[in-house]
C-alpha cells in the first residue's frame, strides 16, 4: 500500500480536501482506473469538450458522485491492503484516455504516452547496461551547463556509474532559469508538463510559474540527486579541440578570476542550448546614454523603476512578459516593436493552483500521472498539421490553411476585446503573418497593457540613442531614464564562443559559419567524435510541447552513445556523414512546406539565407522515434 493513500485516508480532511480539488478529467481516469466501472465513462465523457481543465462543463452533483464513489474505492483499497493495479488493461486504457482529452488517440502515440505517465514509477527511458562497462574507471566525461538539460544528463549517467564532471559558468545551477531574473519571467508551457518525467513536482503554486519557482525545482534536483559535488561553478569553457591520436579531447576551462586550466576527457556533451548568450542590437550611440541600459537576461535588479520613464526595445516572449508587469509602477513606458507577434490566452496563464488540487496531485494515487498525461496531450502535436502550406491556399501571406486561417480569426477577435476602444491599435498589433510564423506567446495581460495612459507603442524604426533617450527615424526622441533591451538570443551561433576543433583541427566555426549548424539528430556532428549535444540544431520546439520532452529524448539517446562505447571498448564515436546529411536533408525539406519557412517572416529560427537552423519540424512522437534506439550502423566505432 504506497505511504500516500495510506497518509490520506488516515486524514479524511485531507481526503475530502483532494478530491475537492481535483479536476474532473484526470479524476475520471483515477475512478476508472482504481474502480474498474466503466460506466462512468458513458457518463461523464459527454461533459469533456479538450485536454484542459476548463474544457468540462460537468454538473455540480455529477462532481459530488464522482468524489464520493472514488472515496469509497480509495478507503475501500485501504481497508483491504489490496495492492492498487498498476496499469489498467488496454482496451480500457484506451477508452480512459480518449475520454480524458476528448479525443481520439492513435496506436502510434500510446508508447509516448506510457513513458510520460510512468504508472509504475519505473523510468522506461533509463538505459541499462547490457554486458557492462570496460575500463570504467578511466573514463572521463564533461557536461558543460548545469541547466535542465545539463542536470537531466548529469543524473542519468550518475545512476548508470559514468563518471563525470560539469563545467558550469555561472555561481549556482539553473541555466536559463538562473540567468534571466526580469519582471514577469516565467514559463508559457504548463508546469506539471515542464519538468522531468521522472522527477515530477507537485507544488507549483501557479499552472505557469515564474523564474523563482523553476530555478527552486533545479536547485533541488541538484540537491536531492546530489549533483553539486560534480559541479564545478563559475568555470566557463573556452576551448574543446580533438586530438586524434589519443582519442581524447582538450578542454581550456577559464574561472572567475581569469584563472585558466587544461584537462583530457574522453567525451564532451554540450548542455548550453541555444538560449544562453543575448542578443545586444548594434544601435549608434549605445554608449552615449547617461541612465542605466542592460538586456533582459541580465537585469540589473539594482534599479528601481518606479517613477522612472522606461524605452523597452523588442517584444518578443520576454517584452510581452516585461511589459504589462513593469507597467503600472512606471512614470512612462515605451515600447519599440519591430514586427507584432501573436499571443494566445490561456484562462490558466495567471490562475494558481489551489490547496485543493496541490493535495490530488500529492496524495490521490495516479491523479499526477494522468493529470501530465491531460496537459502533454493538450501540449503536444494537436497543432502540427496546421502549421503545413496549403499549396492552394488563397490567402498564403496571411495564413496557411483552413485551420490556420481559424486561429488567426480568433486570435484576431480575441485582440479586439483587450483593446477596446482603441481602433489605431489593431494594425500595429496584428500581425500580417500567418499563426505561429514567429514563436507563438501567451498573452500577459500585453494587450490590455497596451492601453494604458503611461504606456507607447511605436513601429518607428530606432535611429540611435542619445545620452537622453531613443531617438526614431522620423525625428522623434523618446525621453528614457532606463533602457531595456528585449532583444532576445545569439540562437543560430551555437556552441559561441567557444572554440571547438575536431578531427584535423576543423573548426566548428568554419563548418557551421555564425548562423548554419547541422547535426544528425540535433545530437552529433561528422569530424567531431565523442561530442554529443543537447537542445542542439533543429531540436528547438515551436509548434507545442516541452523543451524538457526533447531534452528527455536526447539524454537516452546519448546515454546509448555511452552504452555502446564502454560496452564495446571503443575509444571513439563519430556519426557518419551519409546519415548526417540524409536527416539533415529531410529537416529542410520539412521545413520548406511549414510555417517558419514563411517568406514574409523575419523570426530568430532562421538564418540570413532563410533556413530554419533552430526548430524541429517533426511531431514529438517522431523525434522519439528518430531517437529511441541509437541504430550502430550510423556511427564509425573505432
Amino acid at each position: 500500500m504506497p505511504t500516500d493513500l495510506n497518509a490520506l485516508v488516515r486524514d479524511e480532511a485531507l481526503l475530502d480536501l483532494a478530491l475537492s480539488g481535483a479536476d474532473v478529467a484526470p479524476m475520471l481516469m483515477v475512478l476508472v482506473h482504481l474502480g474498474g466501472e466503466e460506466s462512468w465513462l458513458d457518463e461523464v465523457s459527454p461533459f469533456i469538450t479538450g485536454p484542459w481543465n476548463f474544457h468540462e462543463n460537468a454538473p455540480e452533483e455529477l462532481k459530488q458522485r464522482m468524489r464520493a464513489r472514488l472515496k469509497a474505492i480509495l478507503l475501500d483499497y485501504a481497508a483491504s491492503n489490496r495492492p492498487l493495479p498498476t496499469e489498467p488493461p488496454p482496451h480500457l486504457l484506451r477508452r480512459m484516455l480518449g475520454a480524458g482529452v476528448a479525443a481520439e488517440i492513435p496506436d502510434e502515440y500510446m508508447p509516448m504516452i506510457i513513458e510520460e505517465t510512468m504508472l509504475d514509477d519505473r523510468d522506461p527511458k533509463t538505459v541499462h547496461w547490457r554486458t557492462g562497462p570496460k575500463n570504467l574507471d578511466a573514463f572521463k566525461a564533461v557536461i558543460i551547463g548545469a541547466g535542465v538539460s545539463g542536470l537531466g544528463m548529469a543524473i542519468k549517467m550518475q545512476e548508470a556509474g559514468i563518471p563525470f564532471v560539469i563545467y558550469e559558468k555561472n555561481h549556482t545551477v539553473g541555466g536559463t532559469w538562473l540567468e534571466n531574473g526580469y519582471p514577469g519571467c516565467g514559463v508559457d508551457t504548463p508546469n506539471h508538463f515542464y519538468s522531468l518525467s521522472f522527477e515530477p513536482n507537485h507544488d507549483w503554486p501557479e499552472h505557469f510559474s515564474k523564474r523563482n519557482e523553476l530555478w527552486t525545482y533545479l536547485e533541488r534536483l541538484a540537491d536531492k540527486y546530489d549533483i553539486r559535488r560534480h559541479i564545478r561553478f563559475n568555470t566557463e569553457v573556452t576551448s574543446a579541440i580533438y586530438h586524434e591520436a589519443d582519442a581524447l579531447w582538450d578542454l581550456t576551462t577559464r574561472d572567475r578570476d581569469g584563472t585558466t586550466a587544461t584537462s583530457r576527457v574522453n567525451v564532451v556533451i554540450s548542455a548550453v542550448g541555444q538560449l544562453n548568450r543575448p542578443s545586444i542590437p548594434d544601435i549608434k550611440g549605445m554608449n552615449d546614454f547617461a541612465g542605466p541600459l542592460f538586456h533582459t537576461a541580465r537585469w540589473d535588479a539594482s534599479q528601481d523603476l518606479k517613477g522612472k520613464r522606461v524605452a523597452m526595445i523588442g517584444t518578443g516572449a520576454s517584452g510581452m512578459q516585461v511589459g504589462p508587469t513593469i507597467a503600472p509602477d512606471v512614470e512612462h513606458l515605451t515600447i519599440f516593436q519591430r514586427s507584432a507577434h501573436w499571443a494566445v490566452s490561456n484562462p490558466n496563464y495567471h490562475a494558481a493552483v489551489s490547496p485543493g488540487k496541490m493535495a490530488a496531485l500529492k496524495h490521490i494515487p495516479f491523479y499526477a500521472k494522468w493529470y501530465r498525461f491531460q496537459l502533454m496531450w493538450a501540449s503536444s502535436d494537436g497543432l502540427h498539421a496546421s502549421l503545413h502550406v496549403d499549396p492552394n491556399w488563397a490567402t498564403p501571406d496571411q495564413s496557411l490553411n483552413a485551420a490556420n486561417q481559424k486561429f488567426r480569426d480568433d486570435i484576431t477577435a480575441y485582440i479586439k476585446t483587450q483593446i477596446g476602444d482603441r481602433p489605431d491599435l489593431l494594425d500595429m498589433v496584428v500581425p500580417p503573418y500567418p499563426p505561429y510564423g514567429k514563436r507563438m506567446l501567451r498573452d500577459n495581460h500585453w494587450y490590455k497593457s497596451l492601453t494604458r495612459d503611461n504606456v507607447t507603442l511605436t513601429n518607428d524604426p530606432i535611429d540611435h540613442i542619445t545620452p537622453d533617450g531613443v531617438v526614431t527615424r522620423d525625428g522623434t526622441e523618446h525621453k528614457a531614464d532606463i533602457i531595456v533591451m528585449a532583444t532576445g538570443f545569439v540562437a543560430q551561433k551555437m556552441l559561441w564562443p567557444m572554440e571547438v576543433r575536431g578531427r584535423d583541427g576543423q573548426s566548428i566555426r568554419d563548418l557551421w559559419g555564425d548562423d548554419n549548424p547541422r547535426a544528425f539528430l540535433g545530437i552529433t556532428v561528422p569530424n567531431f567524435p565523442n561530442m554529443f549535444l543537447l537542445y542542439g540544431p533543429g531540436t528547438n520546439l515551436a509548434h507545442g510541447g516541452s523543451a524538457i520532452y526533447h531534452s528527455e529524448c536526447q539524454i537516452r539517446y546519448i546515454m546509448q552513445c555511452l552504452r555502446e562505447m564502454l560496452e564495446t571498448g571503443a575509444r571513439s564515436m563519430e556519426v557518419r556523414q551519409d546519415p548526417h546529411d540524409a536527416f539533415n536533408e529531410l529537416l529542410d525539406q520539412t521545413h520548406a512546406k511549414m510555417v517558419w519557412a514563411h517568406r514574409g517572416v523575419g523570426n530568430w529560427y532562421k538564418n540570413k539565407d532563410g533556413r530554419v537552423v533552430t526548430n524541429s519540424p517533426f511531431c514529438l512522437i517522431d523525434y522519439r522515434r528518430m531517437t529511441e534506439h541509437m541504430d550502430r550502423n550510423d556511427y564509425i566505432l573505432a
